[in-house]
């Protein structure tokens, strides 16, 4: 029998456990299969336990992908305050590559695995918000250099870049994640592999892309 909660820290602590859980199990088995019984069961504890937490499945998603997009953004806070416009594009792109490596579980969920997107109407994550989002920041950091004149000048729709840098370094990350322990891939230094991608893409887009 599971130990009865006495104090905040531990119902706390039993709600981390409930989404490590349930992030895991929707990996695993796909967000459709996996039931709150499944869940609970993983963490020994009953069903009934959960829904005091979580209203149903789709609450605990919604809680899952709002502490994982969050974690994102917070981890990229720092790079904003960054002095240079490219020195933030280049920042960004490797934090944004770290997040992804260091936790593949998280990043499998958010940008990996088929889903139904996240309900905006409850969700804690405040859209446009460069704290909270890591997509504002990332754009953020991108019209800036755009309004710098970094960029060449036939590349006249910022979003467009960003959403291009975005889709480089998720693929170098996605790659690893799902292949990185393939034996018949001759995989290269993964730095070495990030970096490349960011510099093809920034030599492809930047106006004078060897400038410090």
């Amino acid at each position: 029998m599971p130990p009865k909660l006495k104090s905040p820290e531990d119902r706390e602590q039993l709600r981390s456990q409930i989404l490590d859980a349930a992030r895991t199990l929707f990996v695993e088995r796909g967000i459709e299969a996996v039931t709150m019984r499944q869940i609970a069961k993983q963490i020994n504890y009953s069903a009934t336990t959960l829904y005091h937490y979580f209203a149903d499945k789709d609450a605990l998603l919604q809680a899952v992908c709002d502490e994982d997009f969050l974690a994102l953004a917070s981890g990229l806070r720092e790079i904003m305050q960054l002095p240079d416009p490219k020195a933030r594009i280049d920042a960004l792109m490797m934090g944004y590559a770290r997040f992804a490596l260091h936790h593949p579980n998280h990043y499998r969920l958010m940008f990996m695995t088929p889903r139904a997107p996240c309900n905006q109407d409850i969700t804690q994550i405040q859209q446009g918000n460069t704290e909270q989002d890591a997509y504002v920041q990332l754009k953020t950091v991108v019209q800036n250099a755009f309004d710098a004149g970094l960029f060449k000048p036939e590349l006249d729709d910022f979003e467009l870049i960003a959403q291009t840098l975005w889709a480089g370094i998720h693929g170098v990350c996605s790659l690893e994640i799902a292949l990185g322990h393939e034996p018949w891939i001759n995989w290269k230094n993964l730095e070495t592999r990030i970096e490349h991608m960011q510099s093809a893409i920034l030599q492809g887009v930047l106006r004078n892309p060897d400038a410090h």
